[in-house]
């Protein structure tokens, strides 16, 4: 078992992540999240003014 335990480590070139590169931070896509945020947003905001209003 202590022979073949170097042979179960993780090889190089397994397509995996790898530590010495590190991601390009504007890959992410930001549009469609906030847009939705936004709409969301301003369905609550709308269902408030209305609730507010039945109240008076």
């Amino acid at each position: 078992m202590l022979l073949t335990a170097g042979a179960a480590l993780a090889q190089p070139d397994s397509g995996g992540p790898r530590p010495d590169v590190v991601p390009n931070p504007t890959q992410v896509p930001i549009d469609g999240g906030l847009s939705l945020l936004l709409a969301a947003g301003g369905v609550y905001g709308l269902k408030r003014l209305r609730v507010a209003q039945t109240k008076k």
